[in-house]
């Protein structure tokens, strides 16, 4: 047997030593072959996903490194959820921050011109999408500042916050979400250069916010936005809408009043 091997070697141009360590090779990889089956099994059971963590709980009884060794053999590479691209930014740059909730939803206020709160929405027309940034008081209703545009940005809220009344409260404070916008330095600089305070909703806690969503539920509820066929026609209903929320439309909760109206009865309540 040994001199079939010695003439084979010398037919095939290799060297003994070189065939016995790929015929080991191949051995080797005969008795992995029934745990690849195994480890192949769970793997597809779990469409791609599973780590050998996942594939160790599921077969105890093989060793973690074992398994990880013929994964790597064989190819079997989990697929794992991509960490989302704007949290792992936010958590490099330093430079964004998030607030606490100093709000604390007290939302029944009754200084205008103090507490406002914000947020960015959708609104889908014939041409695409546009972003609607706005500002509301929490204590009138009204809504002191708006921005729409094609283009998410930071422009969209940055421009807002210039379009801000110059009569704040000594004590104004911003109420937002954890977004990227509100947690950039920008936007921090430009709050703290206004002199007011910010703060932040939980994480995903959309009822921090409630006003400002309550307000986005009823404008889209009665704004015709999606026949807009146009960027300019969009804003000029914008405009319109904000204008007969502010002006015209009496809420219950506020004394029947428009928000303009209860914000000017707010104003001789607290003397101005």
């Amino acid at each position: 047997m040994k001199a079939d091997v010695r003439i084979l070697c010398t037919l095939a141009r290799v060297s003994r030593s070189g065939y016995y360590k790929w015929l080991s090779q191949v051995n080797k990889a005969d008795k992995d072959y029934p745990d690849f089956l195994r480890i192949k099994a769970v793997f597809d059971k779990g469409r791609g996903k599973f780590g050998w963590r996942n594939i160790k709980m599921r077969l105890p009884d093989m060793n973690h490194k074992k398994i990880q060794r013929i994964m790597r053999k064989y190819g079997l590479i989990a697929n794992v959820r991509r960490k989302n691209p704007y949290r792992a930014i936010r958590k490099k740059t330093m430079e964004h921050r998030i607030f606490p909730n100093t709000l604390k939803r007290a939302f029944k206020q009754n200084q205008p011109f103090m507490v406002f709160c914000t947020d960015i929405t959708y609104l889908p027309f014939l041409q695409g999408f546009a972003y609607l940034s706005v500002m509301k008081d929490i204590a009138s209703g009204e809504v002191v500042a708006w921005n729409v545009s094609l283009h998410m940005d930071m422009l969209l809220v940055t421009d807002t916050m210039q379009n801000m009344p110059p009569d704040l409260h000594e004590r104004a404070l911003v109420h937002s979400d954890q977004g990227f916008h509100y947690s950039n330095p920008l936007f921090i600089t430009i709050v703290k250069e206004m002199k007011m305070t910010q703060s932040m909703s939980g994480k995903g806690c959309c009822i921090d916010n409630a006003p400002i969503e309550s307000f986005f539920g009823h404008m889209k509820d009665e704004l015709d936005y999606l026949s807009c066929r146009s960027l300019k026609e969009l804003r000029l209903r914008i405009e319109e809408y904000m204008q007969y929320y502010n002006h015209e439309r009496k809420q219950w909760t506020r004394n029947k009043m428009t928000p303009v109206e209860y914000r000017n009865y707010l104003l001789t309540q607290v003397g101005g």
